[in-house]
């Protein structure tokens, strides 16, 4: 942030946009306390003590001294508040017209209007915070479930800045001992014990590896778990999803091959947050538009954590609810060795539509289904989709191995600087078995520890900072 423009003092709405009860006015900087003074009718905020709030009302000066409005300033001082400048917040009451007339009173009086994310950036800038710090109060605001906001309340405490400090700090100790060793390189003498330092290295390889592999669970509960409905043309994957988000969302027809294209929406059950991505029915056409909504499902299907593999109940034969029968209605991509490995719910549909004397009725009926994860439901009639979204959540607990202790990755640009930070430390293992000489250590140490720094922003970068907080709302 150029000085001049942390200098000022900024004023912004802080609450959401519209009208509400009351709307939160944030002023911050050096001048915050005796701008908002100047307007201020009640007790002087000047001599007002930190962490207090005050009754009393804005008058507008340019129209007689005329009350604008009845609120509340609540004074921060330095550098306890939340940008670590001057803080006062003004209360007012929820009226658009009230809140318009307050940001232009204090933007006559001195004030300017914040950037995105300049309040926090402010935070950030005077040490109240680090930027791994900043993202979690992004994803605070952001969250919307239970798990994800469990997580970015952690990362908003600073779980992972404490994690990597404690790593950074360990690899700056050693690359002085390596620096020192070259000031006394003619001297041949090794001040950084090579097999202290490999073991070193080697646990924070470990540790760097775990946090970078938990960025793939972490991002699902913070986005949504993706889960793939997959199928045959009519088995009932549209009608599946609207009983779900109890919605029409989807079109539903009994013609073949009516989803053409990816439908996604999220839904919360429970603590977690799922996305639900509708597939277009697989099977062979030449229809080329039906084609290209193929493609996008097996894409989808790659991409899923859980899917769930709908069946028309009714074309079920009596005599192969078996395992084997229904691999024949998977999808290639789920039986290939790629990888991919989503954990699989057969949904049998329609099962309204049984006769009660069909020995797969029955079998339904009188629990003797020897499959794991099948659930027997009728989309159109609302019957087992409790279940299923018991299984639901029930995979996605399972999957979620993380608590109240657990330091998470769930932001993209964090673990990018976590790959590599474990592309640079992997050279320096490799050097310190070979014998690779110490500048050349030293290099990779640097290397490292810059990549640990973006993280957290101890090494601050102009072009992140902004990246980062062009994304906040401008009130944060």
């Amino acid at each position: 942030m150029d000085l001049y423009l942390a200098e000022d003092t900024i004023c912004a709405i802080s609450t959401p946009g519209g009208t509400g009860g009351i709307a939160v006015i944030r002023v911050s900087g050096p001048e915050a306390v005796s701008i908002v003074d100047s307007l201020w009718k009640g007790a002087p905020l000047s001599s007002a003590k930190s962490h207090t709030a005050h009754l009393g009302e804005i008058i507008d000066k340019e129209r007689s001294d005329e009350p604008l409005d009845q609120c509340v300033a609540t004074v921060f001082r330095r550098p306890n508040s939340y940008t670590g400048e001057d803080i006062v917040e003004i209360s007012v009451h929820g009226s658009r017209w009230i809140q318009r007339e307050t940001i232009a009173l204090l933007i006559r009086s001195g004030c300017r209007m914040a950037q995105p994310g300049e309040y926090t950036r402010r935070a950030v800038m005077n040490g109240r915070m680090d930027l791994s710090q900043a993202e979690g109060v992004a994803d605070v605001i952001a969250s919307s479930s239970r798990a994800a906001h469990r997580i970015a309340m952690s990362q908003m405490k600073g779980s992972i800045s404490k994690k990597l400090s404690t790593l950074r700090e360990q690899l700056i100790q050693l690359s002085a001992l390596l620096e020192l060793e070259l000031d006394f390189s003619e001297e041949d003498v090794e001040f950084a014990d090579r097999n202290r330092l490999l073991q070193i290295a080697t646990d924070i390889h470990n540790e760097l590896q775990r946090l970078h592999n938990s960025f793939q669970g972490g991002n699902a509960i913070k986005e949504g778990i993706p889960v793939a409905i997959i199928g045959a043309t009519n088995a009932g994957k549209s009608s599946l999803l609207n009983t779900l988000l109890d919605d029409e969302r989807a079109i539903v027809s009994d013609i073949h091959g009516t989803t053409r294209d990816t439908i996604e929406e999220t839904l919360e059950i429970g603590d977690y947050l799922f996305r639900f991505i509708d597939t277009a029915g697989l099977r062979d056409t030449s229809d080329p538009i039906e084609q290209i909504g193929i493609s996008r499902s097996r894409k989808a299907i790659s991409r899923s954590v859980i899917a769930l593999l709908i069946i028309d109940a009714t074309t079920v034969p009596d005599d192969s609810l078996d395992m084997t029968a229904l691999r024949n209605h998977l999808p290639e991509e789920l039986l290939s060795d790629t990888g991919i490995s989503p954990s699989i719910i057969v949904v049998l549909n329609k099962v309204d539509l049984l006769d009660s004397s069909s020995k797969t009725k029955q079998a339904i009926n009188t629990d003797k289904i020897s499959i794991e994860n099948v659930i027997p439901i009728s989309a159109k009639h609302g019957t087992g989709i409790s279940d299923l979204k018991h299984e639901l959540t029930k995979i996605a607990k399972n999957k979620d191995t993380t608590d109240q202790n657990d330091i998470i990755i769930t932001n993209l640009r964090q673990a990018e600087a976590l790959g590599q930070a474990i592309e640079s430390i992997r050279p320096l293992i490799n050097g310190l078995n070979n014998g690779l000489e110490s500048f050349l250590i030293a290099e990779h140490l640097r290397e490292t520890i810059s990549h640990l720094s973006t993280i957290t922003g101890t090494i601050p970068s102009t072009e992140i900072l902004n990246t980062i907080f062009s994304q906040f709302c401008i009130g944060k």
